[in-house]
């Protein structure tokens, strides 16, 4: 999911309270911000000029200064919230864990290679940009889903952390696999020679791996000197804003870049939400039914489920941006996602707490609240 803004739902609402009520002003209208921001970048576009060369005349690499900025100010308070020390803990529930590691890191990838492929096989920029956000994997947001959903909180912070660690060590491998290798094996064109594996090294490096370190080592001091609970009740809601502020700051750039091809072709936005809205429907649900296979009770499904549908569109933003270029169709891919995420897994925390009152009898996982509500 986007994972621009808060970490857990409000505490300040009764538990029975509607999912939305839970949610800060931030996160409810995040679909809203996410518009104006893309109608205030079409607006710069068209109507001041210049822009191309004010953006472009400083560059790190083959992005701009200002928008590389925006990128790592949008990453960096996500990383701060992801707990660290709760990796010690990953061999508690192996079957978690290995179920946890195959929906991330094999089949949501491969789903979204095969959805992309099936749905957009004559927009090979918009296909390329999908299949990268299916490699980015959700690293803080989907906490606040797990929380909503009544999931289990502490199986969530292990699993974003894993998660966290795993896309340095995959992310650019994967990518590399899904581009170029796998095409190659089943007759379909590549992505373009102007692809390079060590593109999205540098990208990933750059874009995750920075913030990663600046986060680990904020959470690591912090938390020294004035404890856990200072740290998450003050110091993260202080900056987690600055995460949503450089997400909207980074579409306005890439819509200002981007407003002749958008206007021009508005049906191409909604090609590419219909496969974005098959893959959440189908990871969730497959994920929540292999959950209750595997027995793992409510929470942990819930939080299961929840972990494997959403997406580090940040992450996936800032890669297609490092690789491709700002006004590639590959950026505007990634841009498209949180706008069709967030309204879908605020629906799908609904379908998870209706399936704990009718699937899941007797569960001690299942909040009393809801189980009296049967």
């Amino acid at each position: 999911m986007s994972d621009a803004v808060r970490e857990t739902a409000r505490a300040d609402v009764p538990a029975d309270a509607p999912v939305l009520q839970k949610l800060s002003t931030l996160d409810r209208f995040l679909p809203v911000w996410i518009v104006a921001a893309m109608a205030l970048g079409l607006a710069l576009g068209r109507w001041v000029p210049g822009v191309d060369d004010a953006l472009s005349a400083v560059e790190i690499g083959n992005v701009s200064l200002p928008i590389a900025v925006g990128l790592l100010l949008m990453m960096y308070p996500v990383l701060a919230k992801v707990r660290y020390s709760e990796l010690d803990r990953v061999t508690g529930d192996r079957k978690l864990l290995g179920a946890s590691l195959v929906l991330n890191w094999v089949l949501g990838p491969a789903l979204m290679f095969a959805l992309a492929w099936l749905l957009l096989p004559d927009l090979p920029e918009y296909r390329t940009g999908l299949i990268i956000v299916g490699l980015a994997r959700c690293i803080a947001m989907v906490l606040i889903w797990n929380d909503l959903s009544c999931g289990d909180r502490e199986a969530g912070a292990v699993l974003v952390a894993i998660n966290s660690v795993f896309q340095i060590l995959a992310f650019a491998v994967l990518g590399w696999f899904y581009l170029q290798v796998l095409p190659g094996w089943l007759g379909l064109s590549t992505t373009s020679a102007e692809f390079s594996f060590w593109a999205i090294v540098v990208s990933v490096l750059v874009f995750l791996g920075i913030p990663l370190v600046a986060g680990f080592l904020t959470r690591t001091i912090g938390e020294r000197r004035k404890g856990r609970a200072w740290y998450e009740e003050r110091f993260l809601p202080r900056i987690g804003p600055v995460a949503l502020y450089g997400l909207l700051f980074t579409i306005v750039m890439l819509f200002a870049l981007q407003g002749d091809a958008i206007t021009s072709q508005p049906w191409d936005v909604a090609r590419i939400a219909l496969p974005l809205l098959a893959y959440f429907a189908l990871m969730f649900g497959g994920s929540f039914l292999l959950g209750m296979r595997l027995r793992l009770g409510y929470a942990k499904t819930a939080t299961l489920a929840f972990t494997a549908a959403g997406n580090n569109f940040e992450l996936a933003i800032a890669v297609a941006i490092g690789t491709f270029g700002v006004t590639s169709g590959q950026a505007l891919a990634g841009v498209v996602g949180p706008l069709i995420e967030v309204p879908v897994l605020v629906a799908l925390v609904y379908v998870s707490l209706w399936a704990a009152r009718r699937w899941f009898p007797g569960d001690a996982s299942v909040p009393a609240s809801l189980r009296s509500a049967r």
